[in-house]
This record gives structure tokens, sequence and C-alpha cells, in this order.
């Protein structure tokens, strides 16, 4: 039983769903690139821009590809990068403007470098994107399997950005299609439509567009990135009312669902996809997912059949911490074996 659950050696797609992005260590020897205090990693720059630096120390372990891994939209999303240098970069769009923040750990201080008008904003809650307003010891394990995993995984923590639309509509893309197409979408309008991220960014970042910018696409370029009508005119009516949705940052998740789901095309699965992130909401489990529920109905009870109703039964007792207690199943890696061929990929751009 000892290693029954042991971890694979390389990031599994459950573990990848799980939040998992491979941030690697920080060199910490003389000389080396990350080694000084007022440097940028060894990053060669490509725009001049005013610098602001915020140093932060966490009350306890803190692993930052587990932390933000649930903001990056695959691996090529353009407004996330992970570095070989141990540093990750976001590129945002917040309330006073776009700013890309560069966030490195070393010897137990994380160092935040941010750049653009919304600086000051990213470096000003930088210890909340860092989960310094979750509380991991609220989470009881009552499964050797969950109880593992939190003992291999002592970094995680939930993200909360404070920022709603950022997650609302790549949450959005993803309704009802393969990962693979939904990230391919959301790089392609980003890259299209959003502005180059401001600072030195190691390679080419984009800020996502404002909310008047993505009402003004124009159908065929949906048409082109892969996204159907319906998708695209949840978002339409979602930016619209923008502001009002990112004044529920400030409610308690449960209130700010309500407001998201009010939105014609938002549901359970989307509000809860976004305010997890938005809100670092410990207790937003997903339902109506193609997979979860026979994931953790396996990796609970060994029911790969499970549904939305058997998932809830099963997460019951971790009442409170729901959305935790999932995202340690899947970075756990205990997942049924495939028995039917993986969903296809379409290309609707071409047709």
């Amino acid at each position: 039983m000892a290693g029954r659950f042991a971890p694979r050696p390389r990031p599994t797609r459950t573990t990848v769903r799980g939040g998992h992005v491979d941030v690697p260590a920080v060199p910490t020897v003389p000389g080396s690139p990350a080694a000084g205090a007022g440097d940028a990693g060894g990053v060669p720059h490509q725009a001049r821009a005013p610098e602001r630096v915020r140093t932060w120390v966490p009350d306890g372990p803190l692993d930052l590809g587990l932390v933000l891994g649930p903001l990056r939209r695959g691996p090529a999303d353009p407004t996330f990068r992970a570095m070989p240098d141990g540093s990750v970069w976001r590129a945002s769009r917040t309330p006073l403007g776009p700013g890309t923040l560069r966030v490195c750990a070393r010897g137990g201080e994380v160092r935040g470098q941010a750049w653009g008008p919304g600086a000051e904003w990213l470096l000003e809650r930088l210890p909340e994107l860092l989960g310094a307003a979750d509380d991991p010891a609220a989470f009881t394990p009552r499964h050797r399997l969950l109880a593992l995993t939190r003992h291999r995984r002592p970094g995680l923590r939930l993200t909360r950005t404070g920022l709603v639309l950022e997650s609302l509509i790549p949450s959005i893309l993803e309704q009802k299609v393969t990962t693979v197409e939904a990230y391919a979408a959301w790089r392609t309008l980003v890259r299209t439509y959003g502005e180059p991220a401001p600072g030195p960014v190691p390679v080419r970042m984009h800020v996502m567009p404002e909310p008047r910018t993505w009402a003004l696409i124009p159908s065929w370029d949906w048409h082109r990135a892969g996204v159907d009508d319906k998708r695209a005119s949840t978002v339409l009516r979602s930016v619209r009312v923008a502001a009002r949705l990112e004044e529920a940052v400030r409610m308690a998740p449960a209130a700010a669902r309500e407001r998201l789901e009010v939105v014609s095309g938002i549901g359970p699965w989307t509000s809860a996809e976004t305010v997890q992130r938005s809100h670092g909401a410990p207790d937003a489990v997903t339902v109506g997912d193609l997979h979860l529920p026979g994931i953790v109905g396996f990796a609970l009870a060994g029911d790969r059949g499970a549904d939305d109703a058997q998932m809830l039964r099963l997460l019951e007792p971790y009442a409170g911490q729901r959305h935790r207690a999932a995202r340690l199943i899947l970075l756990s890696g205990r997942v049924p074996p495939r028995r039917a061929p993986r969903m296809p990929v379409r290309d609707m751009g071409r047709l």
C-alpha cells in the first residue's frame, strides 16, 4: 500500500488539469541570473517601461506552479509563461489598465516585478494572487488518497485574482469542446485583438482585449478561431455588462455565481470555473463536467460511472472545501483507464 499512490515522474493530463505547471527551482548560486536582487533573471529587455517591485514572505510552503497553474490556458497561453529561470509571468488587464507581472520565489521569499499602468494594482494584490487569503489548514482529509496528495503537495494554495472577466471569457470558450479547441481559440483571439504586454517580457505576450474590443470582433473571426455562435454570443452578452460582472469580485462566491448566471449562456459549470480563480473559492465544485464526476467517483469509491449527484455525495464530508478536495484528486493522478477514444478535435475555421 505504501507505493500505491506514488507520484508519477511526469505530469499527466489529469494533474495538468488540476493546476500543475512545471516551474523550475530558481538557481541561487552566486552569479547566476536569479541570484541578483535587482535583475530580471537574465531576461532580455524588449521594451523600456518603469518597473515596480515588491517582496513578500508567505506564512507557509508555496509552490508557484500549483498556485498559478489554474490561470494558464494551455501551454501557449499568450497571457502566461513559466520560464526556465523559475519565474512565472502574467499579463493582465486590471482596473487601472494593462500590466505585466513577474513572480519568482527564492529562499522563502517571493519577489514580484510589474510593468505598465496596472503595475501597482498587480503588486498590491500579489499576496492574494499567491494564496494569502486561502486557509489550507481548514481542509481535513478523510481519505488516504487525499491525505497523501496533500502531504506531497504542501505548496498548494488557491489563487484569488480579483478579476472576473479574465477567467470568465476563457471558461466560456471551454464550454462543451475539447481543451485543445478552447485553448486554440483563446490564443488566436488574444493574439489578434489583445495588445502587447508592457515591460521586458521574455517572449511575445499579450494582454487580453478590453470589453469593447471583444464586442467589436466580427463574426467571421470568431468562426476562424473555432468559436461557434452560441459561445461567441455568450461572450458578447458578458462584455456588455462587464462592469457589473467585475463588481461580483467583492461579493461572496455564491452571490457572485448568481450574478454571473443571470447572463444567458453562463451556467453552474462556467460560474464555478470562474470564481475558483477570481475569488479563490474553496467550495466551488464544478458540476456538469464530462470527466470530473467519474474521476472523483473512481478515486474515492472505485466508481468510474459516477454522475454529478454521486460526486457531490462523495464530496459532502468536505463541505466548504469541495473544490480543494477535487483539485487534490486531480493532482493525485488517480484516474480510471480510458475505455473510449478521445473526443475528436474539430476545426470550425474550415467549415
